[in-house]
């Protein structure tokens, strides 16, 4: 696992708390590349090949599902609402953390009854998120104020990224979404020494889980004439699962979403790259759910923009599994396809 990608997973933030990945982001790109911000928070690094080329846009979203504290009881316990897409039934009994205006990570977890309580009625259907809470360990609600917690503070899955047995498969939290921004910049790192006809933008947008609002605000800005968002897809390799996409098998190229139907004249210069370079992918496609892509590509007079997207397996969770070659192969990609995509061929792309 790359040093990069591991750090990343641990970091905290839900939408609208990006910093401590913005800062993360900022540190590794400053020196590849002109730093930047829009107004809402997300980071654009620009790498200038040919200032006269096409400016091609790679974003990834920062932020990670999670929740924000909405209340503390009398006794302590605090109460919250989800930050981006949960389901209730993978949450009870599991690690999180408060991050503290101060910066302060404190442990906790979400309570769960003993089996032997629940009433037949109970046993029947998930819990509720609105009847869940988080047990601080503390004794009372003066305690977890002194503790620093405060309403609209952060709450994130706690959980220590780590390879399991196979050293291919990597467990951790929020791979939705920093696989794309460790995506990112590590193209920007690998474009160091070499010759691009084009202008490459690696962004870290905020808010995508609430709406794919940091893509508008950074697209607008950008303006660019390519648009990669690069994210996460469904990998359905489980036990009765379609096996329709796979870990290990390669790059999720996205045909449509719910926000975005790929484009098709640059998903086939995509498929062409991939095709020439013997770098593996799947396409795949999802009903629900969406990717930057959906507001770059309608950023300004329109953009050419397709998503790539990492397989995942338990997406939305505080317990998700990639695989490193499909992340290789990412980098792979990406960094192909800017060193490709020329003035005549994103004209070919957007016209042809």
């Amino acid at each position: 696992m790359s040093k990069i990608l591991k750090e990343m997973s641990m970091l905290n933030g839900i939408p609208g708390q990006e910093t401590a990945v913005r800062k993360y982001m900022e540190a590794q790109m400053k020196d590849y590349g002109t730093i930047s911000f829009d107004n809402l928070g997300s980071i654009v690094a620009e790498k200038v090949g040919d200032s006269n080329g096409p400016r091609i846009m790679v974003a990834g979203h920062m932020d990670e599902v999670g929740f924000i504290v909405t209340k503390i009881t009398d006794e302590g316990y605090v109460k919250f609402i989800p930050a981006g897409g949960w389901w209730s039934q993978v949450m009870l009994a599991q690690q999180m953390e408060i991050t503290t205006k101060e910066g302060i990570r404190l442990r906790g977890v979400i309570g769960a009854k003993a089996p032997h309580i629940l009433t037949p009625e109970e046993r029947k259907k998930p819990v509720p998120i609105d009847d869940m809470y988080l047990d601080m360990g503390v004794k009372d609600k003066e305690e977890a104020e002194k503790l620093g917690i405060r309403l609209g503070d952060m709450i994130t899955p706690y959980i220590e990224t780590t390879p399991l047995n196979n050293e291919k498969y990597l467990l951790g939290k929020a791979w939705d979404n920093r696989v794309g921004c460790a995506a990112a910049v590590e193209v920007l790192k690998a474009l160091k020494k070499k010759n691009h006809p084009n202008v490459y933008y690696g962004v870290g947008t905020v808010q995508e889980e609430v709406g794919l609002r940091g893509a508008g605000t950074s697209a607008y800005k950008v303006n660019p004439d390519i648009g990669i968002a690069v994210d996460t897809t469904i990998a359905y390799d489980f036990p009765k699962g379609s096996k329709d996409t796979v870990l290990g098998e390669g790059v999720g190229i996205m045909i449509s979403d719910s926000s975005m139907v790929g484009h098709k004249g640059l998903r086939d210069f995509v498929l062409e790259v991939a095709d020439e370079a013997n770098i593996p992918y799947q396409l795949t496609y999802l009903q629900r759910g969406g990717t930057d892509g959906g507001k770059i590509h309608l950023s300004r007079a329109g953009v050419p923009s397709i998503a790539l997207c990492l397989p995942v397996r338990y997406l939305h969770s505080h317990t998700s599994i990639v695989h490193q070659d499909d992340y290789d192969n990412l980098i792979k990609l990406i960094t192909l396809l800017v060193e490709k995509l020329d003035t005549k061929a994103v004209e070919a792309i957007t016209y042809g």
